[in-house]
């Protein structure tokens, strides 16, 4: 066999068309017969026989198909550049672009062209790196979901990610971090006034965003108010040193202050005179809204949260559009969105260190995972942009309340001392905060 495609690659007169056309479709068959998907799925060792068998088919194409600029392995675009054909005949392919392998291998599996799939899988695994480029970063972790898209395995990936991580991530991703930054300002200007200040945290993950407002509330001309926070979680118990902590900071800082933990908000009660703020920071995407269950809990959250008559409730998310869009579009908005992200990330950390490589597989990577292999109530991250959050606020009562401009300005200074290439945009009452030309992170207050 290997013989026969050497033949037909040196060949040159009229024929070979003919002859090729049965031989590869031939081939193809028997490819897809001899390698199981498993192989490609779980395997990250491949045969030197297969990488031979394999090439040369791409060659035979290549001599076929010189004059067309698609990959007729795979029906989809891929840029490759022109192939270096040498005297003796041989044509070298150029390496092919990453990012758009990425996208002609969602192509065929949006297709349920499993095969086509199964070989771009195989052409990705010697692309990616978790230590490499930020697109080679970031193709590594697309393509575990595509694979477990395949697999249907994506559900088993996704698990909670360890908070030390998060933390990290919003320490090399400013993003986040000044996110959260523009959420405390909105509280503090809302607050400034208030003997007694109750937050609502529906994401309080270790508590480092509430460490600023603490020191800022006790700092405050004519003394610090009572404050009181309420973090909600699946497992309160396992916020008792998050409460420790702040209350040993408070403390520090002579500032009165209660931490409590709730399982949801229906236990919730009011105590008078106390001023009520509800924040929810990079929580509610996660909430499952009418295209997954009629019960809609996204929206049922906010009227909720509106029947308790809070003062200020903020709202910090990523920029992204994934939450209704189908397969093939919610890929590449992720490719496009996790790029600017890995982008930015290398800025901040080598390549090689161990605590990036740690953020980016045990936060990055399942969020990834998650919107590429998942579909129904098993795809948690359901990002949605601005303009939609907007909707929902005011479908259930909010009006929008100007954030801060000191606040804004501060973090617009702080932000470009990260790189010039992040950037700070006030809109329509909102902050977006992002990298280049891509919003990361909208930042917006309610009342």
């Amino acid at each position: 066999m290997v013989f026969l495609m050497n033949s037909l690659i040196q060949a040159s007169d009229d024929n070979t068309s003919v002859i090729f056309n049965a031989f590869y479709h031939q081939s193809l068959q028997e490819f897809d017969d001899y390698y199981s998907p498993q192989y490609y799925y779980y395997n990250s060792t491949y045969s030197p026989d297969v990488n031979d068998f394999r090439s040369k088919l791409r060659r035979l194409e290549t001599l076929m198909f010189a004059d067309s600029d698609t990959d007729t392995d795979t029906g989809t675009d891929v840029v490759c550049g022109d192939p270096k054909v040498f005297s003796s005949g041989f044509v070298e392919l150029p390496k092919p672009d990453l990012k758009q392998v990425l996208v002609a291998c969602a192509k065929s599996v949006s297709n349920n062209d499993v095969f086509n799939a199964r070989v771009l899988i195989s052409d990705l695994r010697r692309m990616v790196s978790v230590a490499g480029e930020p697109i080679q970063r970031l193709g590594a972790y697309m393509l575990e979901g595509l694979v477990a898209r395949l697999s249907s395995s994506g559900s088993t990936i996704y698990k909670s990610d360890l908070g030390l991580n998060r933390r990290v991530l919003y320490e090399i991703c400013p993003c986040f971090k000044f996110g959260y930054m523009s959420a405390n300002g909105a509280i503090a200007e809302a607050m400034k006034c208030e003997k007694r200040v109750h937050i609502i945290d529906f994401c309080i993950g270790d508590g480092s965003q509430w460490v600023p407002l603490i020191q800022a509330f006790a700092r405050r001309p004519g003394g610090p108010p009572h404050i009181r926070i309420t973090g909600l979680h699946n497992s309160p118990i396992g916020l008792s040193k998050v409460g420790e902590r702040l209350c040993n900071l408070a403390k520090a800082y002579n500032v009165p202050f209660e931490f409590h933990t709730e399982v949801g908000l229906e236990s919730f009660r009011a105590r008078p005179t106390e001023a009520l703020a509800v924040n929810f920071a990079f929580v509610l995407h996660r909430v499952p809204d009418e295209s997954v269950s009629t019960q809609n809990h996204r929206d049922r959250v906010l009227r909720l949260v509106k029947s308790m008559k809070p003062k200020i409730v903020t709202l910090v998310e990523q920029e992204s559009n994934t939450n209704t869009a189908p397969f093939y579009t919610r890929f590449l908005e992720a490719l496009d969105y996790y790029n600017a992200m890995f982008e930015s990330i290398d800025i901040t950390l080598p390549r090689h260190h161990k605590e990036r490589i740690n953020v980016e597989q045990h936060c990055l990577a399942r969020d990834v995972v998650n919107i590429i292999a998942c579909e129904g109530s098993e795809r948690v991250e359901r990002h949605e942009l601005l303009g939609k959050w907007k909707l929902r606020f005011s479908m259930a009562g909010f009006s929008p309340c100007p954030m801060s401009p000191l606040v804004n300005r501060t973090i617009k200074r702080l932000l470009n001392k990260c790189s010039e290439r992040y950037r700070v945009e006030e809109r329509n009452g909102a902050l977006y905060l992002g990298w280049m030309n891509r919003d990361l992170v909208a930042s917006c207050a309610w009342k």
